[in-house]
C-alpha cells in the first residue's frame, strides 16, 4: 500500500505530477459524491436538466469552489506524507503525520469557504453581493454539511474518501512496527481480513475530523451572533 502511495506521490517526482495527480484524485473523490448527492436529493436532478441557468450556477459552485476547496486539502495531505517518506525512506511513514494533517483539514477547509464565499460576494453577486454575509453562512454551512445537507458536505466527504488510501498507508506501517502499549491494538488488527483494519482506524479519524470541523463552525456561529 505504501509502495503506491510513493509511487504517485512523492517529493522527488516533477511538481507537475504530483499536482496532476492530486487532481485525479480529489476528482475522483468529488464527482461520485456529486452524483449521489444529486440523485438523494428531491428534484434536483431535473431541475439541473431542465435549467440552462441553474445549471450553469451548480457547475461554476463545483469548479470555483468545490474542486478548489478538495484540491488543496488533497494536496497539503499528500505533501505532508510525501516529505514524511523521503526522511524515513524504508523505516514506518510517522503516524503523528496524522495529528499534523487532521487540524490542517480542519483550518483549511474553513478558511477556504470563508475565502471563496468572499471572493464570490464580488465576483459572481452571490450573497447579494454582501462580504459580510457571505461569511456569516459559513458558520451553517458548514455545519450542515457534516450531515449531507448541502453541497459543502460533498466537499466535505470528498475530502476523506480522497485521503483514505493515505490514512490507511499511514496506519498500516505504524502498526507494523508498533510496540509496548500499542501491541494489544496491532493483534486486534490483525484478527481482521486483508487491510480492514487500517481502513477502519482510518475512518475512526475522518469521524474525528467531522466532529472537529462541525465544533469549529459551531463556534464560529457562536462568535458571529456575539459581535452582531
Amino acid at each position: 500500500m505504501r509502495c503506491a502511495m510513493n509511487t504517485y506521490f512523492s517529493i522527488n517526482m516533477p511538481a507537475w505530477k504530483f499536482v496532476r495527480n492530486t487532481l485525479v484524485v480529489s476528482c475522483a473523490g468529488l464527482f461520485p459524491l456529486l452524483l449521489l448527492y444529486i440523485a438523494l436529493t428531491p428534484g434536483f436532478g431535473a431541475l439541473l436538466l431542465e435549467s440552462g441557468p441553474a445549471f450553469s450556477r451548480f457547475l461554476r459552485q463545483v469548479v470555483t469552489n468545490g474542486l478548489p476547496v478538495v484540491f488543496a486539502v488533497n494536496y497539503v495531505s499528500f505533501f505532508l506524507f510525501a516529505v514524511s517518506t523521503a526522511k524515513k525512506r524504508e523505516a514506518a511513514v510517522p503516524a503523528r503525520i496524522l495529528l499534523i494533517d487532521l487540524p490542517a483539514r480542519v483550518v483549511i477547509f474553513v478558511l477556504l469557504h470563508g475565502i471563496i464565499y468572499f471572493i464570490s460576494a464580488d465576483w459572481f453577486g452571490s450573497f447579494g453581493g454582501d462580504h459580510w454575509q457571505a461569511l456569516q453562512v459559513v458558520g451553517p454551512t458548514l455545519v450542515r454539511s457534516a450531515f449531507f445537507e448541502n453541497i459543502s458536505g460533498v466537499y466535505l466527504y470528498a475530502t476523506l474518501v480522497s485521503a483514505l488510501p493515505l490514512y490507511a498507508t499511514v496506519i498500516d506501517s505504524s502498526l507494523e512496527r508498533c510496540s509496548g502499549r500499542w501491541e494489544w491494538l496491532r493483534g486486534l488488527v490483525c484478527k481482521l481480513p486483508g487491510k480492514l483494519g487500517p481502513i477502519l482506524l482510518a475512518l475512526v479519524f475522518f469521524a474525528i475530523f467531522t466532529l472537529a470541523l462541525t465544533g469549529a463552525a459551531a463556534v464560529i456561529m457562536k462568535l458571529q451572533s456575539v459581535w452582531i
